[in-house]
């Protein structure tokens, strides 16, 4: 059986880039982890979880949240830095 971190060890997604997808989603991690690496694959997968992160920053925006908004910044950056050949404008 796999185990949790199995499963981000082969997605291509970082734990708090599955944290997001999870948030956004309303799905556990392990749910995340699977719907963020098929995204991963799709044509326009890269700027789907670009949306869903400025999603997730919004929401934390408009909550007050302003550490969770400042650390949803760093995972998109962090996100578009390591997808850059599909990189959105």
């Amino acid at each position: 059986m796999l185990s949790y971190e199995d499963c981000i060890g082969m997605c291509e997604l970082t734990p708090e880039e599955i944290e997001a997808v999870a948030e956004h989603e309303h799905v556990p991690e392990i749910v995340a982890a699977e719907l963020g690496n098929y995204l991963l694959n799709c044509e326009d997968g890269v700027l789907r979880i670009r949306r869903i992160l400025l999603d997730d920053i919004h929401a934390a925006e408009a909550a007050g949240d302003r550490a969770r908004c400042l650390h949803l910044k760093l995972v998109l950056k962090h996100f578009m830095d390591n997808h850059p050949d599909r990189r959105a404008d």
